[in-house]
């Protein structure tokens, strides 16, 4: 692999089903690279057709509702490739046609899987939206794709109450190109019904179960993806079919060593390149058995999780840090009335693991018997990118490990000179770059160039990752280099945030940094500077930045503080130094505050967050922010 990826990717290639074989398997013209060029494949058919004939009546999927008193759904890879085709049939006769994008607005339900796979079996680029997103976040996603056809449901359950995901959807496509909303019946909850709309289970009961796949060549799109970018507005990550279907296998099979009885449980949601690739279309490639469940892991009780491991004899648990953390906050105790033997490996994913969390996964949860792959990826890689491999290793924590067989990659300084060990430095990949690795940013070509092709050149991808590596040259992977919050496993954009924040009309401006979180990894902290004639209360203006947030991004962006100041510390060319604000927090020296225009203003905000903490018991309010 490390002597020849090409050759090493193309025989990786032969495990998936081909209508046309490529005539060449990697061609580069910076930034831009093709993979299997003139190869033909539809995904669904290494997804559903190719088990048909031995593995129809195996499970595909186990959906475990939110409630404890609905029965869970086994669907077999017969009945989802049924599933698949019908509904793959009512989109066209709605004219979807071959390259339309089609929106997904759907929470964690069969369908989700079963509109992913018939947007890709009909040639539709399928667009998902997290279902928590509120409706402007919606739209900015509808605008953009100006995709014709929505699929929602009417709501879903979370902690026991009803999520009236409809209305958010009907907002959403306000002045937008929607012709059509198809709409899941999950909660049963009242909702306004327009004359776009239709019910799912209406249109795909009138089709037959027969729908040939569309013949794609492998640079055709596939699907879109937005990401949160550091400037404010969402990027459209585009992935596209041969070398995203010859990834999501291969990373798959050989990270997690996939064995035929496996059942697979990804809790990312399908919102997120986690839930598309390893909840979905690695899973069904591989041929094994994917866990979708509903609702959160810790209600109705504290052990949902953990019931469920026990309950569908779980064998791969792939999280994030987010939820470890969690769940070590409520204690072994909870554990003890749960058989979890039936795991053989865990995955961990979405930001860097502490080594307490790494410890506490694989004493408690794996019985001190599991390895625990750790695995670095992007939403613009398509698949992981460095991990140890289960049942190689090493296995050290809070070290990711090597870079996957075929791909490579550097740790860069500044100077684009490769870093030393330990040294901290930017992480990169070189060509020829994995197979699955994003094609562009949609309608932004600009950006696709400025954003990961410009700090060393258009030959070196640059991740926005900070990392370095041990003397074995195994790579730890420190987080963000840009300003893009993670936020309970979610990336979140600052500058989307201090966006939405900076809408309200008694706010002249403000900054969002992130701040280490015990549970979520990062939290949110506001700081908002309000118009000279704003007269309400401080607390009427923090609700203010509260609402804001919540509207124009979801509760994910709900803030852990919000400070009202006069002032931010500001460079004299008007650049506002956040990194001075997460230092106050972070205990950290402050540095060289000779380049600030005002740094009076720096003393003011100390004092102000010096407060705030000692409202807290010190060594309290030390632990929350330190973990």
């Amino acid at each position: 692999a490390s002597k020849d990826p090409i050759k090493f990717w193309e025989e990786l290639a032969e495990d998936i089903f081909w209508n046309k074989k490529w005539t060449k398997a990697f061609n580069h013209e910076p930034p831009y690279f093709q993979w299997f060029v003139d190869g033909k494949l539809n995904i669904t058919q290494s997804c559903l057709d190719q088990h048909l004939p031995e593995n129809k009546d195996k499970v595909a999927l186990i959906w475990e509702p939110e409630s404890i008193e609905e029965e869970p759904k086994l669907i077999t890879y017969g009945q989802l490739f049924a599933q698949v085709c019908s509904f793959g049939n009512a989109l066209k006769k709605l004219g979807v046609k071959k390259g339309d994008r089609v929106v997904i607005y759907m929470p964690m339900i069969p369908e989700s899987v079963v509109a992913m796979l018939a947007c890709a079996r009909i040639g539709a680029v399928h667009s998902v939206v997290f279902s928590a997103f509120s409706s402007h976040a919606l739209k900015a996603r509808l605008e953009d794709t100006e995709a014709k056809v929505l699929i929602t449901a009417d709501g879903y359950y979370r902690r026991g109450q009803v999520i009236d995901l409809k209305s958010a959807a009907d907002q959403g496509i306000i002045d937008t190109k929607i012709e059509k909303v198809i709409v899941v019946k999950r909660a049963g909850n009242d909702i306004v019904w327009e004359n776009i709309d239709l019910w799912w289970h209406e249109i795909i009961e009138k089709e037959n179960d027969d729908c040939p796949a569309e013949i794609m060549d492998s640079e055709d799109p596939l699907f879109i993806l937005y990401t949160s970018g550091s400037t404010g507005k969402p990027k459209g990550i585009l992935h596209t079919c041969g070398g995203y279907t010859v990834q999501a296998k291969a990373t798959g099979k050989l990270i997690f060593n996939l064995k035929a009885d496996d059942i697979f449980w990804c809790t990312a949601d399908i919102g997120w390149v986690t839930g598309h690739t390893y909840a979905v279309y690695s899973a069904l490639l591989n041929n094994i058995t994917t866990l979708f469940f509903e609702g959160a892991p810790d209600w109705p009780t504290n052990d949902r999780w953990a019931k469920t491991i026990e309950k569908h004899k779980v064998t791969v648990f792939y999280t994030a840090p987010t939820a470890v953390r969690m769940f070590q906050k409520y204690g072994e105790e909870e554990l003890k009335e749960e058989d979890l033997s039936s795991l053989r490996l865990l995955g961990s994913v979405g930001e860097p693991i502490d080594e307490a969390a790494w410890q506490w996964f694989s004493d408690n949860v794996g019985g001190g018997k599991c390895e625990i792959v750790d695995t670095w990826w992007q939403t613009e890689t398509g698949g992981i990118l460095i991990s140890s491999l289960s049942g190689v290793g090493p296995f050290k924590p809070t070290f990711t490990g090597l870079a996957f067989p075929g791909i490579k990659v550097d740790i860069l300084n500044d100077k684009g000179e490769s870093c030393s060990v330990d040294e901290h430095g930017n992480l990169v990949i070189l060509p020829p770059f994995a197979p699955g690795m994003l094609r562009g940013v949609y309608n932004n070509d600009d950006k696709y160039r400025q954003t990961y092709w410009q700090d060393y050149g258009q030959n070196i991808y640059f991740t926005s990752d900070a990392a370095l590596k041990d003397k074995d040259g195994l790579i730890r992977v420190l987080g963000r280099v840009d300003d893009v919050l993670k936020i309970a496993g979610h990336r979140l954009s600052t500058g989307e945030m201090e966006s939405a924040v900076n809408g309200h009309e008694l706010i002249s401006e403000c900054a969002v940094i992130g701040i280490p979180d015990p549970i979520k990894g990062e939290a949110i902290v506001v700081f908002v500077v309000i118009e000279k004639k704003a007269a309400s209360t401080e607390d009427e203006l923090k609700q203010a930045a509260i609402s804001q947030l919540k509207k124009e991004i979801g509760p994910i962006a709900i803030p852990k503080q919000v400070y009202i100041v006069e002032d931010l510390p500001k460079t004299r060319s008007g650049k506002i130094m956040r990194r001075i604000l997460k230092k106050l927090f972070t205990g950290e020296e402050l540095g060289d505050l000779s380049t600030l225009a005002n740094p009076e203003i720096v003393e003011k905000i100390s004092k102000l967050v010096s407060n705030e903490m000692n409202k807290f018991d010190s060594s309290e309010f030390k632990n929350k922010i330190n973990g």
